[in-house]
């Protein structure tokens, strides 16, 4: 069998190495030094500032609209994981949904604007696929319209813009380390900023909002993760070159086999890199990628439908027809992918 996507596992042996120091300290959680090391060697590794990390991307999601007092109306994609919605709804705000753009896939700037009105707070796009939105556009709109920026950047590690992380950009940026993501930590996540002042208040929200043993600083939520997870992390962040060499050549043999295929990819945004870490293709009508997706299976090889149906659908939001997602939502397969695919 073929599946879509299957975890990276390190060498045993690693891993079983930071087991024997974490039953030797006998700490398990709390801030353990594991948990800081790998905050440490992630912005080392990502060239960042400042870096939390988290228990996974969706509570990092809801810390970022939390930590920025976020009200009413967020405009959003409706093109994305389901988290990047439901986070919203469970912070207590509403979704206001702009189409995506038919070639990058990302949220349509030129929708935005046009969904604005005096209860919207703020914008939060993902970078579909670790496919970079345009990044400057939207920062552009939300100064015109005093607006903050939330990306939700799941799909994004090593992926970069100008030669720069595309997590710098946005008051805030999440990504995930979720088993199924090109670098993860079983579960986990983590929240960025360039802000120290909204990084000290993560750090209190993520904790309970412990400021020290008896005193707390505000409201907060058990959003930590453990030395074991930060232990695969830490494994994982050695073998990271490379495995973010093998999909890209992975990726590139994809291209070329699949030249004659009457198929179309996301177009990746001006100045970006990617990471490789999903193969999409955007086949001609719903019909064929039923049929091709029911070809594929018989073979025991399962690509799948990310991301289906769009989340503007979703029988807890306002029903919104989004033409462009609704029908590229129908029309898209996620090949599989993954490090020891032959």
């Amino acid at each position: 069998m073929i599946p879509v996507t299957k975890p990276y596992l390190p060498p045993r042996q690693n891993f079983e190495a930071y087991l024997e120091s974490i039953w030797t300290r006998n700490w398990l959680t709390n801030n353990g030094p594991l948990v800081n090391e790998l905050e440490l060697e992630l912005k080392r590794f990502l060239n960042l500032k400042h870096l939390l990390y988290t228990v996974n991307g969706t509570v990092a999601l809801q810390l970022a609209i939390k930590t920025l007092k976020l009200q009413g109306e967020i405009i959003t994609t409706p093109f994305s994981y389901v988290a990047t919605t439901s986070s919203i709804v469970w912070e207590g705000c509403t979704p206001v949904f702009a189409d995506i753009d038919s070639q990058t896939l990302n949220i349509d700037p030129r929708k935005i604007e046009s969904a604005i009105s005096p209860n919207t707070s703020a914008i939060l796009a993902t970078h579909c696929f670790g496919n970079p939105c345009d990044v400057e556009a939207i920062e552009a709109i939300a100064k015109k319209h005093d607006l903050k920026v939330v990306y939700d950047a799941a799909h994004c590690f090593g992926t970069e813009f100008k030669g720069e992380s595309i997590l710098k950009w946005g008051d805030i940026s999440i990504i995930s380390f979720h088993a199924t993501k090109l670098f993860h930590t079983v579960e986990g996540g983590a929240i960025i900023t360039q802000d120290p002042d909204l990084l000290k208040t993560m750090s209190y929200q993520r904790n309970f909002g412990h400021d020290g043993p008896e005193e707390f600083n505000g409201v907060g939520i058990n959003g930590k993760n453990s030395e074991i997870h930060a232990a695969m992390g830490l494994c994982m962040l050695k073998e990271m070159p490379a495995i973010i060499n093998k999909r890209r050549e992975q990726c590139a043999y994809y291209d070329n086999i699949l030249k004659g295929l009457k198929a179309s990819k996301p177009r990746i945004h001006e100045n970006s890199r990617t990471n490789c870490s999903y193969y999409p293709i955007i086949l001609a009508s719903e019909d064929l990628t039923l049929k091709m997706k029911a070809a594929l299976e018989n073979k025991e090889i399962y690509p799948r439908r990310y991301f289906y149906p769009a989340l503007s659908s979703l029988d807890y939001v306002p029903q919104t027809k989004m033409p462009v997602c609704d029908d590229v939502a129908r029309r898209l397969l996620c090949l599989p992918l993954y490090h020891d695919l032959s």
